[in-house]
């Protein structure tokens, strides 16, 4: 058997790949490069902001394509989901991730959970770019990209989930510990590091890599920008200089692509996974359904409930734990909340479709009606209290808020490309998130079935396949 049917073998007999399978025989010999860095938070509307330093981003701008007025991101606008959506090309109604986490619904009155710890193989229903990527023989590696951990297809990994130097790659965490960048090999000393410290050695990790394994393709996820939005706002002190020092991370970066040789057959798209807005109140709905009866609190904490919101920024996530009344549960909740102040809507699960959501009858993980709050109102978990509306302060949520509908234009997303295949001085009218995995397959030349298109008018050409 030669080489390349062992290639073929191995390709295409990876069942679980199903319609995603490629053949690796071009591909493999590609000298193209993929880096995608993703800033988290960094608003659309920042890169127009004259108060924003962003030298670099707005360079690369110049230098390759931007896509004016942001990207259109997917239900719900919270990190995970998205930053999922980004490597799949496909809305959570496909991929499945709904949460920061996995969704685990409790026995019947047992609120529904939010659990980090898992696996990709737990968290996304099909395979990523990066599985389409190694299975056709090309290089890969992530650094603190959500969704990853256990992934078989990353050569380097450094996950964003609690523990994350546990389930990191051996190899990389022995040489981040040699390079000085982690003290030793704990997860209890890196979270020691502040969230500028966490965003430094996740930038020093990826050009490591980039440095030493050249990878065909690399995500990067920084996350400063993020935490400062949601404790001070965006257009601010404290934002702007979060905003910076993103900046000079991709810098880095960029450096780290010049120092290995490869820039010129390199791309490098530069992506945010939601917008932000300012949230001076909050609604509190469990606390409404505290006092109709249909939750219960111990010791300030939800104990058991017929129906409880899960928060997402501003979204609720309604779930009634009692599946057996679960239409009838729903369509209560929205009566009881549509026209409060701060309310914009509820969904019910035949509107699902229309944002990207999947029905609750189809997944289990999806909620049976969605909580929608209005821009300057974030949704609060909290069971304490007796008004449905409070500031802020009292209902413990933050001044910066994301998790609103896509269709809020302050969550639109940021996109720049840039480098090899990129048409320089390109602008691009409004695009989906759905558009990027394509994207990166077209420059990398596999065949990667989305529900996006790729970006052909920002590219010079497509890599031959």
């Amino acid at each position: 058997m030669t080489n390349s049917s062992r290639w073929m073998l191995l390709a295409c007999g990876l069942a679980w790949l199903g319609d995603y399978c490629v053949p690796p025989s071009h591909a493999a010999e590609t000298e193209r490069h993929v880096v995608v860095v993703s800033l988290d938070g960094l608003a659309a509307y920042l890169v127009d902001d004259p108060k924003v330093p962003l030298p670099t981003i707005r360079k690369l701008a110049r230098e390759g394509a931007i896509v004016d007025g942001g990207m259109i991101v997917s239900n719900p606008s919270v990190t995970w989901p998205n930053h999922t959506t980004l490597v799949t090309g496909v809305r959570p109604e496909k991929h499945g991730v709904l949460a920061n986490g996995v969704l685990v619904r409790g026995a019947i009155g047992m609120p529904t959970t939010v659990d980090p710890n898992r696996d990709q193989s737990e968290l996304v229903r099909i395979p990523t770019i990066v599985d389409a990527a190694h299975a056709a023989g090309l290089s890969t590696a992530e650094i603190n990209w959500p969704c990853t951990r256990g992934s078989q297809a990353l050569d380097d990994s450094f996950s964003d989930v609690p523990q994350s130097v546990q389930h990191m790659t051996p190899r990389l965490r022995t040489e981040l510990v040699e390079l000085g960048l982690l003290t030793d090999e704990t997860d209890a000393a890196f979270k020691s590091f502040s969230s500028v410290g966490r965003d430094y050695i996740w930038t020093e990790a990826a050009c490591h890599v980039i440095r030493q394994r050249k990878p065909n393709l690399l995500l990067v996820h920084l996350l400063n920008v993020d935490g400062i939005h949601h404790a001070l706002g965006s257009q601010t002190t404290a934002g702007y200089t979060a905003n910076a020092y993103a900046d000079m991370c991709l810098a880095r970066i960029e450096n780290a692509i010049e120092d290995a040789g490869i820039r010129d057959q390199t791309t490098l798209i530069v992506v945010s996974d939601h917008g932000f807005t300012t949230t001076p109140k909050a609604i509190r709905p469990n606390v409404l359904l505290r006092q109709a009866g249909l939750l219960k609190v111990e010791a300030g904490k939800l104990s058991t409930a017929e129906v409880h919101v899960v928060p997402e920024g501003g979204i609720g996530l309604v779930y009634c734990t009692n599946p057996g009344d679960a239409p009838q549960a729903a369509a209560e909740f929205k009566k009881m909340f549509v026209g409060q102040e701060g309310v914009a809507d509820v969904l019910l699960p035949e509107q699902y479709s229309k944002v990207g959501l999947p029905h609750p009858r189809e997944y289990n993980q999806s909620p049976d009606a969605v909580l929608v709050a209005a821009d300057g109102y974030a949704v609060s978990g909290s069971v304490d209290g007796e008004t449905l509306v409070a500031s802020n302060i009292e209902a413990r949520t933050s001044i910066g808020s994301h998790g609103f509908l896509s269709t809020l234009p302050k969550m639109k997303a940021m996109c720049v490309l840039s480098g090899a295949g990129i048409r320089a001085g390109s602008h691009l009218s409004t695009i989906e998130n759905i558009d990027i995995a394509p994207t990166i397959a077209a420059l990398l030349g596999l065949e990667y079935t989305t529900d996006g298109k790729p970006l052909t008018s920002a590219l010079i050409e497509a890599s031959p396949r």
